[in-house]
């Protein structure tokens, strides 16, 4: 099983504890969140990237 599938089953039943159970597109809400959570990492990765480590001024 796909870990997407796993984590719209994980939403499906943590809705339903809640009361929620009209919600349809569990999985699609569960493939957005790691679409999102990639997008954050290559964001951070970028940022890290980018930062001068101590002692290094950057370019001269």
């Amino acid at each position: 099983m796909a870990v997407h599938l796993i984590v719209a089953k994980i939403l499906r039943d943590e809705l339903a504890l809640r009361g929620i159970r009209s919600l349809t597109a569990e999985e699609a809400i569960a493939t957005r969140i790691f679409e999102r959570i990639t997008e954050l990492e290559l964001e951070l990765a970028v940022r890290d990237f980018n930062i001068p480590t101590s002692g290094d001024d950057g370019p001269t």
